[in-house]
């Protein structure tokens, strides 16, 4: 209680991407039309598997969690930069800023948690397929998602108790444009030493072991592949590389971010940004563009709707 009673801070200010006004203005056309993209991108996957008998897979299940999870997580930082490029002061209270960090933290350790448990629904569809509606049932995909939003929030809630814990009495200035752990903990009036290795090793083991262990699911899956035929070679190497895609593109800045010590370098916004904003878009035009399923789903639902 002592460490929490000497907070004076009552609001951050942050620097944003950077001080240069023409350029704030002209990254907020591209990075509104992203956010918007990112929304109804999303939101079109997650409709078009909710409302197409054909998609209630587990696979697919997974993969509307994943957009509903992509359209969380850059709400929570996007909107809020946005502001922030229209306005020279940028700011943001104490609180909002711990429950940013606390959502942030959420939606990614989820998002890891669900790449991870979509990966091992690929590894047990392809490598033991005779066991797949037994070991993928529904009741399991939904016992797995429940797991992987626990696991979220107990994350979460360490990385905000870590946080929250330390003193804030000095600076207020956060060289970010928005707010996460690394930052923030830069900012306490007292030795972070220990509490910033805490964060790291839970962020980074969380990012590393599922990383490797996706890293090694797809490695047997590509060896099983072998013993297919090349119709089935074709069909599951292009879903595997679909799903490796979006695990590259999300846990290179994640490791690049969060298994590190308390360094900055001068990429890391640049990196946040790619994190943050870029990720959530790709993924739906990945899995709509590289997946005849979900796009013969989605020109099926057009044509039903033309028709009614």
């Amino acid at each position: 209680m002592g460490a929490l009673n000497q907070t004076r801070v009552t609001e951050f200010v942050f620097l944003g991407l950077t001080d240069n006004w023409v350029l704030e203005i002209l990254f907020f056309i591209p990075f509104t039309v992203t956010y918007v993209l990112t929304l109804l991108g999303n939101a079109i996957i997650v409709a078009t598997i909710v409302f197409s008998p054909r998609l209630h897979t587990p696979m697919y299940f997974f993969l509307s969690n994943l957009s509903f999870i992509d359209i969380c997580h850059s709400s929570v930082t996007v909107p809020k930069m946005l502001e922030g490029l229209l306005l020279e002061r940028k700011t943001i209270s104490f609180d909002n800023c711990i429950a940013q960090l606390f959502f942030l933290h959420l939606f990614a350790c989820a998002e890891i948690f669900l790449l991870t448990i979509m990966a091992y629904d690929r590894y047990v569809a392809i490598c033991i397929p005779l066991h797949y509606p037994t070991v993928m049932n529904m009741k399991v995909c939904v016992q797995l998602v429940v797991a992987l939003w626990v696991g979220g929030t107990i994350h979460s809630l360490v990385q905000t108790f870590l946080t929250i814990r330390l003193p804030y009495c000095g600076p207020n200035v956060i060289d970010s444009y928005f707010c996460d752990v690394p930052p923030v903990i830069k900012l306490a009036c007292t030795d972070t030493y220990l509490t910033g290795i805490l964060i790291v090793s839970n962020s980074g083991t969380i990012s590393l072991t599922c990383f490797l262990a996706l890293v090694t699911s797809y490695t047997v899956i590509l060896f099983s592949l072998r013993k297919q035929s090349a119709e089935g070679r074709r069909k599951a190497l292009s879903t595997c590389s679909s799903h490796f895609m979006v695990v590259a593109l999300f846990f290179g800045p994640c490791i690049f971010i969060y298994t590190r010590p308390d360094t900055s370098f001068s990429i890391d916004k640049v990196v946040s940004v790619f994190y943050t904003v870029v990720t959530p878009l790709l993924n739906p035009l990945i899995y709509t563009l590289r997946n005849e399923e979900v796009k013969n789903a989605m020109k099926h639902l057009r044509q039903r709707r033309i028709c009614s």
